[in-house]
């Protein structure tokens, strides 16, 4: 379906909103190829693209435990006079 400039203006004024804000929102369509305006203000992501959010969330995760065990063992090594502060 497309829309005339005039409309996207009658569209607009129907709305109770801005006419740049359709304009916005067929913009966004386009762009996403229909991944756009998912509720919730959350993005559609592809497989692609939520696998590389959960890898990073694991990867955060991961540091968070490695930096845990560091002082984990720099507390026990200071507690038996082995600490080597790494």
């Amino acid at each position: 379906m497309s829309f005339h400039r005039d409309n996207h203006k009658e569209l607009a004024k129907d709305l109770g909103i801005r006419a740049e804000l359709i304009y916005r929102w067929r913009v966004e369509f386009a762009r996403y190829e229909g991944r756009s305006f998912p509720g919730n203000g959350k993005p559609k992501l592809t497989e692609e693209e939520s696998e590389v959010v959960r890898l990073k969330r694991e990867l955060e995760d991961v540091r968070i435990e490695r930096d845990i065990l560091k002082k984990a063992v720099g507390i026990f090594s200071m507690s038996d006079g082995r600490y080597f502060g790494s």
